[in-house]
């Protein structure tokens, strides 16, 4: 259904679109598309997205539809409260039974299948067990005692409160209920790396598996059902006990389990390395390589079942039943035989309270069988299966290799070898999870694949910041080749087979199909079971060409989701730069309070800054105002001539050249919006800025994408129009420019902030009128000798590039962002107070895309609360995360020209910095007094 949903997405704008493995094809949209594709596209797609808007419906709101479930289901309980009849045998009528409804050998098949039904419930959970989640055990016997409730609800209500009926109706519930769609559905929401895509990962699972369960649930239940039309009374209820399970464990997976997994998850709120506890990093891979997407050919086979069995019950049920009727002999003397036998009222003995209570502590030898099957089977599931499973994992398929793969160069300590088998990446070995072996020889021998569970937190290796005489780790030395390695054809073999893959292949075999090229080394982290791992070989690989092969030890790389980085913000990675993170605030700006997070290794800084806040605060806070909002893009085009070059310089400013060259540009966007064009022209050739509005995005490559359409466009009107490049540094992006401080780019900001008397003596520890001179002296007129374009400020590049790494920006773009005048002019009714202004035309950021997308950086946007895209106004986000840089500036220029007003900077810098050379007690400095 996926496949034939976005087939018919992409068909209107394909020329020619292939659909595979099923080799359906068509030619141009113009001459439209087969029968059987122009029938079956639309149904599958709107199927799709009915069961995707069902599963958004019912994950969005969890608490309505498990409430509503839950009303549904006691209602039906109840309901034979107040209709039906009230006969409940043994209590208040006597029920006679023939001998032939106690039959030992009923009993005995009635034991049997009990005992089965109960074998794979526990065979079901031991299979869950090994994908490693406790969550998804949870939500499965959440789902398994809920569809139980359902159908025994069901059950009493369709037996008029007979309760006798139960013990032979769930057995066939327990034998039907199926929990491998059920778990892959959890699955689908476990893969989310935040709370934000459990829904919509709910959605998609229920797209995918709604229509295959539910021709599945009918086929099952016409299926079933015919066992009903038998005319053997024993079969026929049974099949209707079987056609009840069905349909109950369908209601389940339909509302309440997929609302049960949505509020759980939501209400796991705990995190762990930067994602929520739940999450499973390498199920994306898992759910890839399952079965989840139906078969069409078995599709077909089951429509064609279900037809032609809803053709058998329609016969049997309106054709062949009521001439059976209308045949059947009435017997007079059979309604003496029946009133013998019929059910005869008596008066209750006890309470029925007491009856149930009574009936259920008598116990059966048949039953008390089945109490202790299911005993035993959960005490080893709960008590010995995790021992027994990890060396059955440990056993399976073992893959043997010499010894010197896994034994580093050089001796290693008992401890060190542990630390060694936890966190090498491809051979776990059983030291991990069962006791360590008694030999060398015997832990060498067995590798098992990477799916056993992770291994004690305890023993993992820990990353500490300037920890002297570090030991490097084993895994980063130069491996060594095993004698006994494998031939390349047979790794190449093991590679390619969907069942083996690369988690059979040691780190020296995965090198080695690298170096033969049968693997790009850019393409590790795909190919390998997960990304951590192709990590850790691109780093064996380099570190044998650096010229100390413990280079990298001190470089991080480990516990962290590669998955994010992958495609989106880095290539060829061989680790993580860790950078000290400090927080600068309360910064008080627009009657809001923010703590401000600064990523640097610069000392003073950030305590610079902090009492640069300090001082905001205390002065009644900043206020700020957004000028401008565009981010821009200048193409460079060339012309045959430069009167022709004029020309379409002119074409362009005219009122329909620029709607034109809009209407093209926005279409390529729902966020992006031209707003107006600057024209340049150099001889023939022509310089066009496009100034376009990008949402919460910072926006390059958005505005990109529309550029090159709206060139098209141009180039429609003039043919003769030659692009030389998207890109002319007209824009200008990442370079100092003259066009950026004037024109403005990403967001204009402008703060302000009036700090009184009193705080700038005793916080500042300086003057009005010295801050004053000089910042005249410094910022605008030292700025102007030097020639500087934009640079009329202290230091607003230190915060600009500190704000911008802790908040995933490209730090690149801080050279322009970085431009800023900071003015300053005494002000109240003495003089003595301070007035400041920033002013920063050209901030280039986002909040959404690139690496704002990582973990760690999205924390520090949530600090400020821009994390992603604004809900209510679109743009808003990175608008406000420009006045939080803005103001951050102003507390950042606001304390370092104290500090050299007051001649404080040298001293505060030594003493941040650690520096004891010709350092002498000198009390008073700015960042003391301050803190």
């Amino acid at each position: 259904s996926i496949s034939v949903e976005r087939a018919a997405e992409k068909a209107p704008r394909a020329t020619v679109l292939t659909l595979t493995p099923r080799n359906w094809s068509w030619s141009s949209p113009k001459t439209g598309l087969s029968p059987r594709l122009s029938i079956l596209i639309p149904c599958c797609t709107m199927l799709t997205r009915l069961f995707r808007m069902h599963g958004l419906l019912v994950a969005s709101h969890p608490w309505e539809v498990i409430v509503g479930t839950v009303t549904l289901t006691i209602c039906m309980m109840s309901m034979n409260m107040f209709t039906g009849n009230d006969q409940i045998c043994g209590w208040n009528f006597d029920c006679p039974k023939t001998e032939e409804q106690i039959l030992s050998s009923d009993i005995i098949i009635l034991t049997i299948t009990r005992c089965i039904a109960i074998v794979y419930i526990y065979f079901q959970f031991q299979n869950l067990r090994q994908l490693g989640s406790k969550y998804i055990l949870g939500i499965a016997g959440l789902f398994t005692i809920f569809s139980s409730f359902v159908f025994s609800t069901v059950v009493i209500h369709f037996l008029d409160k007979e309760l006798t009926g139960l013990n032979e109706a769930l057995p066939f519930f327990l034998l039907l209920i199926d929990l491998s769609k059920a778990c892959a559905l959890a699955k689908f929401a476990l893969s989310s790396s935040s709370q934000d895509e459990v829904r919509d990962n709910i959605a998609r699972g229920m797209a995918v598996l709604g229509p295959t369960f539910t021709l599945d649930a009918l086929v099952e239940c016409l299926v079933i059902g015919v066992g009903t039309m038998s005319g053997v009374r024993q079969l026929e209820i049974m099949c209707c006990f079987g056609c009840m399970s069905v349909l109950a464990n369908y209601f389940v997976f339909m509302t309440f389990f997929p609302a049960c997994v949505s509020l759980v998850l939501e209400l796991s709120r705990e995190s762990q390395e930067g994602h929520p506890i739940w999450h499973l990093g390498h199920l994306s891979r898992v759910m890839e390589e399952e079965d989840n997407k139906p078969n069409p050919v078995t599709q077909r086979v089951k429509m064609i079942m279900s037809l032609g069995l809803v053709m058998v019950h329609a016969h049997s049920r309106w054709i062949a039943e009521p001439l059976s009727i209308n045949t059947t002999m009435v017997i007079p003397d059979i309604g003496i035989e029946l009133d013998h036998r019929s059910p005869r009222r008596i008066e209750p003995e006890k309470p029925l309270w007491h009856f149930y209570l009574t009936r259920m502590i008598t116990m059966d030898v048949e039953q008390v069988i089945c109490l202790a099957l299911a005993l035993l089977l959960a005490i080893k599931y709960i008590f010995f299966e995790q021992v027994e499973m990890e060396s059955t994992l440990s056993l399976k398929n073992p893959i043997t290799i010499s010894a010197p793969a896994l034994t580093p160069r050089r001796p290693i300590e008992t401890c060190c070898r542990k630390e060694l088998y936890v966190s090498q990446p491809l051979v776990t070995t059983q030291c991990v999870s069962v006791p360590e072996p008694a030999s060398q020889t015997e832990r060498d021998e067995v590798i098992r694949p990477l799916i056993a569970p992770a291994a004690d937190p305890q023993q993992k290796s820990v990353f500490v910041v300037g920890e002297e005489e570090e030991e490097p780790k084993p895994l980063l030395e130069e491996p060594s080749i095993p004698t006994k390695t494998r031939g390349l054809e047979e790794c190449v073999a093991i590679l390619t087979n969907p069942e083996l893959g690369s988690r059979f292949l040691s780190d020296a075999e995965v090198m080695l199909l690298v170096t033969s090229k049968h693997i790009p080394a850019y393409k590790l982290e795909a190919l390998m079971e997960r990304p951590e791992r192709g990590v850790a070989i691109r780093r064996q690989m380099i570190s044998a060409k650096l010229p100390s092969p413990t280079a990298l030890s001190s470089l991080p790389y480990t516990d962290y989701d590669y998955s994010k980085v992958m495609g989106a913000c880095c290539e060829n990675v061989i680790g993580y730069m860790p950078v000290p993170v400090g927080v600068a605030g309360p910064l008080h700006l627009d009657g809001r309070q923010f703590q401000v997070p600064l990523a640097t290794t610069e000392g003073c800084l950030v305590a610079s800054t902090n009492r640069g806040c300090r001082a905001i605060a205390l002065g009644g806070g900043a206020n700020s105002r957004i000028l401008g909002d565009s981010m821009t893009r200048g193409p460079v085009v060339r012309l045959s001539s430069a009167c022709q070059a004029a020309e379409v310089k002119a074409w362009l400013e005219s009122a329909d050249g620029f709607q034109a060259i809009k209407d093209a540009f926005d279409n390529t966007s729902r966020f992006a919006r031209l707003q107006k064009l600057l024209v340049g022209l150099a001889g023939r050739n022509l310089y066009i800025r496009f100034h376009s509005k990008t949402g919460d995005a910072m926006g390059m490559n958005m505005i990109s994408k529309g550029t090159e359409q709206a060139l098209c466009i141009l180039q429609q009107h003039f043919p003769e129009l030659q692009v030389v490049s998207v890109s002319g540094n007209y824009c200008t992006d990442k370079k100092p420019a003259a066009i950026n401080w004037i024109e403005g780019r990403g967001k204009s900001v402008v703060c302000e902030a009036t700090i009184p008397a009193k705080v700038v003596r005793e916080v500042l520890k300086t003057t009005t009128a010295a801050l004053v001179d000089v910042n005249i002296s410094k910022n605008l007129v030292g700025s102007a000798m030097a020639g500087s374009i934009g640079g009329y400020n202290a230091h607003a590049a230190n915060l600009v590039a500190a704000i911008y790494i802790a908040c995933g920006q490209d730090p690149a773009q801080s050279v322009g962002s970085s431009n800023c005048i900071t003015l300053m002019e005494a002000s109240g009714p003495t003089g003595e107070d301070l007035y400041i202004n920033c002013t920063m035309p050209s901030i280039e950021l986002g909040t959404v895309g690139g690496g704002t997308n990582l973990p760690p950086q999205q924390a520090c946007l949530q600090m400020l609360g821009v994390q992603g895209a604004s809900q209510d106004c679109p743009g808003e986000n990175a608008r406000q995360l420009a006045r939080v840089v803005c103001a951050t500036v102003l507390a950042g220029e606001l304390s370092l020209m104290a500090a050299l007003a007051a001649g404080h900077l040298v001293k505060s810098h030594m003493i941040h910095n650690r520096s004891k050379v010709n350092l002498q007690e000198t009390p008073g400095t700015c960042t003391k007094q301050a803190s």
